[in-house]
């Protein structure tokens, strides 16, 4: 079984989706983490789209890249050119992938408004992971 790591900035939005639309299409060929170069907590609009699609991120916890340094992970997918630069080595032969996806977080305006970007971005992840199973799992 194949181990990947998502890493973000604070582990509380981009990463997360991605955790949860990787343990939807992997099934069960792949066992999926997700860390933050720091932890922020799971962001709520994050948890909110993503119900939104079907997908329950509510029990996901936002972790800190340390605690999966003994882990030998097959890949591990930056998702902010943060983490990117940042990412801490690993002792393995971990193949790294990289997209720099906007946050939302960081989205201004009107509460639909910034739903409005939640979903652009969640959608971004949605087909970033969808083939990214499709061509390495």
């Amino acid at each position: 079984m194949k181990k990947i790591l998502v890493l973000c900035t604070g582990n509380s939005c981009r990463s997360q989706i991605a955790h949860g639309y990787l343990i939807f299409f992997a099934e069960k060929k792949a066992v999926i983490y997700s860390a933050g170069i720091e932890t922020h907590g799971v962001n709520p609009k994050a948890i909110t789209i993503m119900k939104e699609d079907g997908i329950d991120i509510s029990h996901h916890t936002s972790n800190n890249v340390d605690e999966y340094k003994d882990i030998d992970f097959d890949f591990v997918i930056t998702v902010c050119d943060n983490a990117k630069e940042n990412c801490p080595y690993f002792p393995s032969n971990a193949k790294k992938f990289h997209f720099n996806f906007p946050d939302p977080a960081k989205a201004t305006g009107t509460e639909e408004q910034i739903m409005v970007e939640f979903e652009r971005v969640r959608n971004m992840i949605k087909i970033y992971c969808q083939n990214f199973v499709k061509e390495n799992l």
